[in-house]
């Protein structure tokens, strides 16, 4: 995305911090509007097999940002991470108080010693944040599509999303502004996001393997995703992925710079679907009938 900003200037600094800042919400999780579910819904909340880890990881996400915050010199962006690092532990709170309103088999686990470097903990968590919230647009639409769950219940959840939204908007400039000071240029910028973003991948890939042990995913698996895969298409997910990653962004300043990776794969991967099912064989031997109905 163009903008009329530099990069790594004053302006820039202050336009970030002061977006993220003025669009914080308060709110206490505890006395959020919580619905009373029924037997059936309490039964697919509980069954979920990720509680666990989401609530061992959000509270891994305020240790750090909350450890390294200290360490940033610019008072200003200090000032903005602080305000994440309390978000973070909130959201930590707020699934807290979910498991203990619900019933549901998840505890707090002692959290890892952090590593010396923080600022790479934080530069980790940060485009582990990108890929989790992009990926979780489309899922998180999916799930509400399905009416897997009360809609009361997705309107506590679309808070987090919002405020996942907020952060990984702020960490993306942070980034351009924190990598500009030191001088990097965007081949170096690109190659590190990409050595990020690879690190995040096989983060997630061992969360959900992790997510699944406790009941091997068996209650989970059998019970439940059947409301997600029916009429489930890759192709679809993507585009719920990109097209609601660009209505969430669309809240934001367009002066700030957004995540561009992500999307723009997720594009490229669209157009080679599409392109593909347009030229598969299949198509060019059916009657021009069976082309339509099978569109």
């Amino acid at each position: 995305m163009k903008t009329n900003i530099k990069a790594g200037s004053e302006d820039h600094k202050a336009l970030f911090c002061k977006q993220f800042i003025d669009t914080y919400q308060d709110y206490d999780p505890s006395t959020l509007p919580w619905p009373e579910l029924s037997d059936k819904d309490l039964e697919r909340l509980r069954g979920v097999p990720f509680w666990q880890e989401v609530y061992h990881t959000e509270r891994r996400a305020g240790a750090i940002v909350d450890a390294f915050t200290p360490h940033v010199a610019d008072p200003v962006v200090r000032e903005a991470i602080a305000l994440q690092g309390f978000e973070e532990r909130r959201h930590a709170d707020l699934i807290r108080v979910m498991i203990e309103r619900y019933g549901i088999d998840a505890t707090a686990q002692p959290l890892e010693d952090l590593p010396a470097d923080l600022e790479t903990a934080f530069i980790d968590f940060g485009f582990g944040e990108c890929l989790d919230s992009f990926l979780g647009f489309g899922a998180f639409k999916t799930a509400r599509q399905s009416e897997f769950l009360p809609d009361k219940l997705f309107d506590i959840f679309d808070t987090l999303m919002f405020e996942e939204t907020r952060h990984i908007v702020f960490f993306i400039n942070y980034m351009a502004w924190r990598e500009r000071q030191r001088g990097l240029g965007p081949i170096r910028r690109a190659v590190k996001s990409l050595r990020f973003y690879g690190r995040a991948g096989g983060r997630l890939v061992g969360m959900v393997k992790r997510g699944q042990e406790p009941n091997d995913g068996k209650d989970f698996a059998v019970t439940q995703t059947s409301m997600f895969l029916e009429g489930f298409s890759f192709t679809r997910f993507v585009e719920d992925c990109y097209r609601e990653n660009a209505r969430r962004m669309s809240a934001f300043d367009p002066e700030l710079m957004q995540p561009r990776l992500l999307p723009s794969i997720a594009g490229m991967a669209l157009r080679g679907m599409k392109a593909w099912d347009a030229a598969r064989p299949w198509r060019k031997s059916k009657p021009k009938e069976a082309q339509r109905e099978a569109a």
